[in-house]
């Protein structure tokens, strides 16, 4: 029986990669100089070069249960994500960060119903989003819900990032936040001035900040005021 995986990096050896060759040698020879961090769930369903139309070199990619950031503050120890944040502020001056969550999220989900008794890491990672779980009962809006509340929690744990705030606060550097909904294939951008996402499709921007500090619940207040009575209720 054929070793599939093996027959797939032989295809792009022989296959793919003549036709992306020059590519990858400029790459190599001139150094990577992405403009975008994607900081994105690392579901399989979510595929960042497609959604961006980028190719090789445009985007640093960050994948990580959740798309959670870890405060930098190190209180929830060290980690690659908070490492490669440093690294793409400060050495790859990136000027735009994306926050990626997206529709049916296992992270998200696992929130509400807790992680396998085994899974103690996964068990204390999902604490990065705590703050955005509702006191409802789980369902497909309470779901959807936590997915936006997740993804703003996260924009504004990065403003705790001081090389962050300063390339922000000096106009060099914007966050975006996007909800991407799998089954319609759109991403939901937000708006920090409405305090929604917004369809990409009537969007006039692909998210806009900066956004407050994680102790403002201003804008988790703006999500939601239409949303408790309905759910609470369901």
């Amino acid at each position: 029986m054929p070793d599939e995986l093996l027959v797939r990096l032989q295809r792009f050896h022989e296959h793919t990669f003549p036709g992306v060759q020059d590519t990858f040698e400029t790459l190599v020879k001139d150094g990577q100089h992405p403009t975008i961090l994607f900081i994105g769930c690392s579901d399989s369903r979510l595929v960042p070069y497609l959604l961006t139309g980028t190719g090789p070199g445009e985007l640093f990619i960050v994948r990580n249960v959740g798309a959670f950031v870890p405060p930098h503050d190190g209180s929830a120890g060290y980690h690659g994500t908070a490492a490669a944040i440093e690294f793409a502020v400060l050495n790859l001056n990136v000027a735009r960060i994306v926050v990626c969550g997206h529709s049916h999220c296992g992270g998200i989900r696992a929130l509400y119903e807790g992680a396998p008794k085994q899974a103690t890491n996964l068990a204390a990672w999902l604490e990065l989003g705590r703050e955005a779980v509702l006191p409802v009962r789980l369902c497909p809006e309470a779901l959807r819900r936590t997915e936006q509340r997740a993804v703003v929690l996260q924009l504004e744990r990065l403003m705790g990032y001081p090389m962050v705030r300063e390339q922000v606060e000096a106009g060099h550097l914007t966050l975006h936040g996007w909800h991407y909904v799998i089954e319609d294939g759109e991403v939901h951008v937000f708006d920090v001035r409405s305090g929604a996402f917004v369809p990409a499709s009537s969007a006039t921007h692909s998210g806009t900040g900066p956004y407050r500090d994680a102790a403002d619940d201003a804008v988790f207040n703006e999500i939601d005021a239409s949303y408790y009575s309905a759910a609470q209720s369901a």
